[in-house]
């Protein structure tokens, strides 16, 4: 056996070996430099479209031997998760809900696909011993899509998501590094046309023709930061209250696919669209009791709970307006109480404008102030 005929079997067992502990694609891919890429981010870098969340040293980013010595390969992994709610709640008068994206309505995926990836890798030292791998996820410094592209996973969409044949862009990507010579896929060549679908139906113009993404507008990206959300995008938010999948629903190569396969990605359905005035009144210890198992508890309730807020009012919830109240007056946190004030505002009434009136003889903060000055313009245009 020739070293080509005992890589591609050592492959065949790799890959053979995944499809047992669940994993739904693998591919495999140089680790070359990602040079293509990197002219990108500096170019996404010197236009302000990133978040923040990114792994800022770019050459980490794009060139694997800086995070594994001798890297040699690439190894892509991705697990399919459900696009629709199968048992929604019911809905009730006056009892709004909101909602998580799809890719936060199950477990954690950064804690299953880390499970799977640590098997993949005890499995690969089993075979080769002197293997020396890296293991990343989400967080890690690589790009999980340009990964996934060179290993033939799937192409990356308008929507600059990895989009599969088999599951649509409704997939969670990780991948590991290694300095085992591996054989490489080849990229898909496929690509998304003439359609721009997602880029008009983008809520806030965060697609950019050409497959870039401006994070600071990404409603994705508003939904988590914790400061204030600029006027221009609350009333684009909605009732989202984690992440949005509009980009996502309304691709083509999306149509008709829910892929309901993995048991620890079945949604609860008071997670992924759970009551909004309960949320604004959870305790840190409820919220992680309910949503701690989500990737969205990862930046805590303050968003969440901030969100909250603003889709009371997009539906203009009267009932509401008891709850924000206590929040103007009593919650500690500037962002919370500043944003309550601005949806009093938005839901209008006499309640609301006494209630606005009081609070801006007593805020001592600016920003808050702000915000009540905001709430007051709205209910005198409302008159």
């Amino acid at each position: 056996m020739n070293d080509l005929q005992y890589w591609e079997q050592t492959k065949q067992s790799i890959i053979d070996y995944a499809k047992e502990i669940g994993i739904d694609k693998i591919g495999f891919a140089s680790a070359d430099p990602f040079t293509t890429l990197k002219e990108r981010l500096l170019v996404h870098r010197e236009k302000g479209y990133e978040s923040g969340f990114e792994e800022p040293d770019l050459e980490k980013r794009t060139n694997p031997e800086l995070l594994l010595d001798g890297a040699r390969s690439l190894i892509s992994i991705a697990l399919a998760y459900p696009s629709k709610l199968k048992n929604p709640p019911k809905s009730e008068p006056g009892a709004y809900r909101g909602i998580l994206c799809r890719a936060a309505w199950g477990t954690d995926y950064h804690h299953v696909l880390r499970d799977k990836l640590d098997k993949l890798t005890r499995f690969i030292m089993e075979l080769e011993p002197g293997a020396r791998i890296e293991s990343m996820v989400d967080t890690g410094a690589l790009s999980d899509r340009a990964v996934a592209e060179r290993a033939g996973i799937g192409f990356v969409g308008k929507n600059c998501a990895i989009i599969t044949p088999e599951f649509g862009s409704w997939v969670y990507l990780g991948e590991l590094v290694t300095n085992l010579p591996l054989p490489s896929d080849h990229p898909i060549e496929e690509g998304c046309g003439d359609c721009n679908i997602c880029v008009d139906a983008c809520p806030t113009g965060a697609l950019i023709q050409g497959g870039q993404l401006d994070a600071q507008r990404c409603v994705a990206y508003l939904t988590q930061v914790k400061d204030f959300i600029p006027d221009e995008f609350r009333g684009k938010i909605g009732n989202r209250l984690y992440g949005c999948d509009t980009c996502q629903t309304v691709c083509p190569k999306n149509r008709r696919i829910d892929n309901d396969h993995h048991a620890e990605f079945q949604p609860d359905p008071e997670i992924a669209k759970p009551l909004l005035i309960p949320l604004l009144q959870m305790s840190n210890k409820e919220f992680k009791e309910k949503f701690g198992q989500s990737s969205s508890s990862w930046r805590g309730k303050k968003p969440i709970q901030r969100n909250a807020i603003l889709a009371l009012a997009h539906f203009k919830d009267r009932t509401a307006v008891p709850h924000l109240e206590r929040l103007l007056f009593e919650d500690p946190r500037p962002v919370i109480r500043g944003t309550a004030a601005w949806a009093l505002g938005k839901i209008g009434g006499e309640q609301a404008q006494e209630a606005l009136i009081t609070a801006k003889a007593k805020e001592a903060s600016p920003e808050v102030v702000e915000e009540i000055e905001k709430g007051m313009s709205m209910i005198r245009e409302q008159a």
